[in-house]
């Protein structure tokens, strides 16, 4: 369910003389191995490590196929939060009771938040991945979409096999090389892995205690403020400036509460927060404090990471969020089409992938302003029509 991690933590292994990427795949694998070497890993460790390894075509599909995250948030957050999940996420926070009071005493993550987590990432831990992180590793490495994220990853998990915590033949996960039941790469099992059950073991795959703790410690290492809230639903006015909505763009509440933002329940934390609109002004509002910035640390989907925070503050009592009325957004082809056109403009969108990410809701709200429409970041057709 990833869409691409952010989890790319400091390396204890960085020789850039070697290919980072491409060529043949043996020379590729030969090329790794003497990395390795001078990074002082035992010969006959790196060939055992690296006995049998294989590209895995099924590997690349999947980081091609990703169409799931076009989907506007109302969309998306209805597939991914289901009745069940709801139900199955509260028998899970009753049965590790313990363990969650022990995350938050000791980091200060909310039990929702890891909750949200362990449902989108495995369904509680239920399916896990069947793709060799080994294999899956070494694929997405010498493809050129992304070594320098999976690179260092191999040889974290060589680190993980020398010190006897990964089996190359047999370890699986994600397609993306996270193991677990919440999924993490190799390199944050090294840096945050917690024996959470006190069997002297880190096993983030069978054991919910050690995978719920080590969780939490990489929440806290990427900076997450304990007992402070993530995201909380608001009600807009009919006319404000939606040019100041969008996600990294903290006022005070009181600001917020000056131009009409209320909460839609309770009351709203002093903290600094953004206005968050996914589908514009007319659509679902929620203010993001300080904490939701580090989920983006998680994954690098806006629309993931909003549902993700967003079923957490569910699973801790808030209510279904007011859908509203948001105006017709665009289809896949009709986003490609636009992000043709803001490219042509000289805005950054990053690749032209009908997905509406950070660099595309950027330039939408700028050429609304530009337009004298509601700059609230919402592609639509008008929009498209216009320029």
């Amino acid at each position: 369910m990833r869409f691409l991690s952010g989890l790319v933590a400091t390396t204890l292994f960085i020789t850039p003389a070697f290919a980072q990427c491409g060529g043949g795949f043996n020379s590729f694998v030969n090329g790794l191995k003497t990395e390795a070497v001078d990074n002082g890993f035992d010969k006959s460790t790196i060939d055992a490590f690296f006995q049998g390894v294989q590209q895995d075509g099924a590997v690349l599909r999947a980081d091609r196929a990703q169409g799931v995250f076009q989907k506007p948030f109302i969309d998306f957050s209805r597939r991914l939060i289901s009745q069940n999940r709801i139900d199955r996420g509260q028998a899970m926070s009753h049965k590790y009771d313990a363990v969650f009071d022990r995350i938050e005493r000791e980091y200060g993550v909310s039990r929702g938040v890891l909750l949200a987590f362990w449902a989108f990432e495995t369904d509680y831990g239920a399916v896990q991945g069947d793709f060799n992180t080994r294999n899956a590793l070494v694929t997405l490495a010498h493809d050129c979409r992304r070594p320098e994220l999976f690179r260092p990853q191999i040889f974290a998990a060589l680190e993980l096999y020398s010190q006897g915590n990964f089996d190359p033949a047999r370890t699986t996960g994600a397609w993306a090389g996270e193991i677990g039941m919440v999924q993490m790469l190799p390199q944050d099992i090294l840096d945050n892995g917690v024996d959470g059950d006190g069997d002297g073991t880190v096993s983030l795959k069978t054991s919910a205690p050690d995978a719920l703790m080590s969780g939490a410690k990489m929440l806290s290492h990427l900076g997450w403020q304990p007992g402070q809230p993530w995201l909380q639903e608001v009600a807009v006015p009919d006319q404000m400036d939606w040019s100041l909505s969008g996600p990294g763009k903290p006022r005070p509440v009181s600001d917020w509460q000056a131009m009409g933002v209320q909460a839609r329940n309770g009351s709203l934390a002093n903290l600094p927060a953004s206005l968050i609109l996914p589908q514009g002004h007319k659509g679902p509002a929620f203010l993001a404090y300080p904490n939701f910035d580090v989920y983006f640390e998680w994954n690098q989907s806006f629309v993931y990471v909003l549902t993700a925070a967003y079923f957490g503050t569910r699973l801790e009592g808030a209510q279904i969020y007011d859908a509203g009325n948001p105006t017709q957004g665009l289809t896949g082809a009709q986003m490609k089409q636009l992000q043709t056109k803001l490219q042509a403009r000289g805005h950054d969108v990053g690749k032209i992938d009908g997905i509406l990410g950070a660099g595309t809701r950027s330039a939408v709200q700028a050429e609304q302003q530009r337009l004298g429409l509601p700059a609230d970041a919402w592609p639509t057709a008008e929009l498209l029509g216009r320029l």
